[in-house]
Parts: structure tokens; sequence; C-alpha cells
């Protein structure tokens, strides 16, 4: 297996749309592969993950969102969707799957080059495993281990050890953790954070961490 992942994929059926944001990106120093369906980037996908993905929404073989929810599952790899629909509940249901920007059609290539080099310079800031005591995290693959075995976290378990992993001795309110998790305001009915904390704190039982929960404060991570 090549294990170079400095490329750029880009998934996008439509062969000029396709051959102008190649072009653009390979100007400017960019590696690019190039998928027309699904089948083709999860293919590419699998053999080497890319750096970043540009994510057309309609293929032909079906959803990029769909297709962004099932990546999410075990990868952090830096997203920017494409998309002609520019209705907010389509833009909002984007950020909610876990795309990182988000750019209607048609555009600027100047701006769409500009939003590239954001979302990469984004990504780039965390670096590529994080440590915390026998706790490590492979940021790329988004996953865990815990004394060298793999934790088997869901992606929201994942985001949620790496924010707390991130703030060490620190903590952070539910609203923080919702807000960076699922991207959008916590509601007084919605259980899905303490759900989340109550899997990784199982996962988590039998070594010496913990998360603590703080009444009226939130939750930090603990090691014993």
């Amino acid at each position: 297996m090549n294990a170079d992942n400095s490329y750029l994929l880009l998934v996008e059926d439509e062969p000029i749309v396709q051959a102008n944001n190649m072009k653009i990106l390979q100007r400017h120093g960019y590696n690019i592969k190039q998928a027309y369906t699904l089948k083709e980037a999860r293919e590419i996908i699998e053999a080497n993950p890319p750096k970043g993905i540009i994510l057309d929404v309609r293929l032909p073989d079906g959803s990029g969102l769909d297709f962004l929810k099932e990546l999410r599952e075990n990868s952090d790899i830096p997203v920017l969707i494409l998309s002609a629909n520019s209705a907010t509940e389509d833009i909002i249901s984007g950020f909610d799957f876990g795309v990182d920007d988000y750019l209607t059609k048609p555009y600027d290539l100047s701006i769409f080059l500009k939003r590239v080099e954001t979302l990469l310079r984004r990504a780039s800031a965390i670096p590529d495993t994080l440590e915390f005591g026998s706790i490590k995290l492979f940021t790329a693959a988004a996953m865990a281990t815990l004394d060298g075995e793999d934790m088997l976290l869901s992606q929201k378990e994942y985001s949620l050890l790496q924010i707390f992993v991130q703030n060490p001795d620190k903590i952070l309110s539910a609203q923080y953790l919702y807000e960076k998790i699922w991207g959008q305001e916590l509601l007084d009915n919605d259980n899905s954070l303490k759900v989340a904390v109550a899997k990784l704190r199982k996962k988590l039982t039998g070594s010496l961490y913990t998360i603590t929960s703080s009444r009226g404060e939130g939750y930090y991570l603990e090691h014993e």
C-alpha cells in the first residue's frame, strides 16, 4: 500500500466541474485523485485515505451526505461539500452529518481554492497523534487505543474523547461538548451527549481513567 496520503480526493460526476476543480488545485501544487462515483471513492479511500475530500452531494450511485455520514463512523478526514442546493435545511444537514465546510454551486474558483486551503489548514492544526498517559489517539483514522488495544469507538465517542484529551484537567460544559460534536445548541430534551458519555465511560471501565461529572458544571476526564 502506498503510505503517502498527501492527496486530495475529488468526488464529482460532472466532468467540467471536476476538470476545473482539478486544474486550479493542481496549479497550486495539490496532488489530486478523482472519483466519479461513491463506489470509486470508497475504493480509493480504503486503499489509501486522503488528507481531504471535496464531495459533491448528488452522485450517480447515491447521496454525498449519506456517504459523509458513513465516513464519519470511523474517520475525521476533512470534507468540503459541493452542492447546487442552497436550501438552509440541506446545509444544516451537512453540518449535522459532520461536514467541515459547505460551498454552493455555482462558485468562483478563487473562492473554492481558499475554502480548500482553509479546510486543510484547520485540519493540519491537529497533530497526527494525541496522547494522555496510556490513551493514544490517531487523528487521521479517528481511532483510539488504551494500553495499546483498540477502544472500538464510534465517531461521536471518539470526538468526545479527543476533546477531553485536548483539554486535560478541564471541566467542559455539556453545552460546549454538544456544540463541538453535534454542531448545534443542546436542547433540554436531548440525551445524545449523556448516552455518548455513558458509552465512553463504559469503555474506560477497568482502566485508570474515568469521565467524571461535576454537578452543574460539566464533565472532565480523570486519571486515577
